[in-house]
């Protein structure tokens, strides 16, 4: 056989994969759209499997629930099609991106009476990457600060980022590992915003993160908690909804918003431009405002909630707690991620590199 009748063969080959590829999705897909059910793409474990139960038993839609890592985990997938969901839950600087790309479908709020219970303040704060509230719900919201161990970390002797560079705290620091997150410390450290777009000031946090590298136990997320309850780290960086968890097992750990102000976040429902099912996304996102809801969910992850109907089911204690929701005066000096263009998203990943790559 020549190469011409190889080459012809073999592209009919490919062509009758990829016509019984696209037959496929789209039975599949016809299918999918068939069914009274809601396809929920979010983080792990970040809504009650309860709340989950209930949705079913009262609404009859089943749940497909789905979760990722990361939101650059999440964002391809609704972006290329790789998998077909009615709702996701992104942060703050996602929505941003996905609706600026025409990936989100405009929320119609008649559709949410539950909507009402969601506070201005933070309607206010999503008005920064989703102006009108059009493409996004907030779910839950928070905040960076720095635990310590008090038993170690004397109290008020630790107020600012630039105490995470202090050397008498070798060996026993936690930080972030995370691009933006981890830059954020460093840019608030020095003054600047988390989201410039200054390369002279970018290369300087990346110099000080490299500078304090001989200084950190261990650079970590979620598990971050781990390490200062169990005393291998005396002073880190969490969330704060990890605050209540942590104290709850170590008395001796205590945390503080520093003085430069924090970076907070939002995230947010939202529902695919694509997705099949509109309607049982809406009634989804709309139970999850419903106040007793967002209160289960907040008994259950720890984090601060932005639903006002759940905040009045809290004790005045927990409604109070500075831990649970930061004080104006915080949130004022505080920022949230913006979407990164192409510019920004070179240069922050040319420096993370060079920071990751230094001994």
């Amino acid at each position: 056989m020549d190469n011409r009748i190889r080459k012809y063969s073999k592209a009919l080959c490919c062509i009758a994969i990829l016509v019984s590829l696209i037959a496929l999705a789209f039975l599949t897909s016809c299918g999918a759209k068939d069914k009274n059910e809601v396809r929920v793409y979010s983080y792990g474990d970040y809504v009650d499997p309860q709340v989950v139960k209930d949705f079913q038993k009262e609404t009859g839609i089943e749940v497909i629930l789905d979760t990722y890592d990361t939101n650059e985990e999440m964002y391809p997938v609704i972006k290329n099609r790789a998998g077909v969901y009615d709702v996701i839950c992104p942060d703050a600087y996602m929505v941003q991106q996905m609706s600026e790309e025409g990936l989100l479908s405009e929320i119609d709020k008649s559709k949410l009476p539950n909507y009402k219970n969601i506070g201005k303040r933070y309607l206010d704060m999503a008005e920064n990457y989703d102006p009108g509230n059009k493409y996004a719900v907030p779910y839950q919201w928070g905040y960076t600060v720095i635990m310590y161990d008090k038993a170690r970390v004397p109290e008020g002797s630790v107020d600012s980022w630039n105490d995470l560079w202090d050397k008498k705290y070798q060996g026993k620091i936690v930080m972030m590992n995370s691009m933006r997150d981890t830059f954020a410390i460093a840019l608030k450290a020095d003054g600047n915003s988390i989201n410039t777009l200054s390369e002279a000031e970018l290369k300087k946090a990346c110099d000080r993160l490299i500078a304090q590298k001989p200084l950190v136990y261990r650079y970590a997320n979620d598990s971050a908690r781990d390490s200062l309850i169990g005393g291998a780290a005396e002073i880190g960086t969490v969330w704060n909804g990890e605050i209540i968890y942590s104290t709850g097992l170590n008395k001796k750990l205590s945390y503080v918003i520093p003085k430069e102000g924090t970076e907070v976040f939002v995230d947010n429902w939202c529902i695919p431009k694509n997705a099949f099912h509109k309607s049982n996304a809406e009634k989804w996102i709309d139970y999850m405002c419903r106040p007793d809801v967002a209160y289960k969910n907040y008994e259950y992850l720890g984090y601060s909630t932005p639903n006002e109907g759940a905040r009045a089911l809290m004790s005045k204690p927990e409604r109070n707690d500075p831990a649970l929701f930061a004080s104006d005066e915080v949130l004022k000096k505080s920022e949230t991620l913006k979407a990164l263009d192409r510019k920004g998203k070179r240069l922050y990943g040319d420096y993370w590199k060079i920071f990751r790559s230094a001994d």
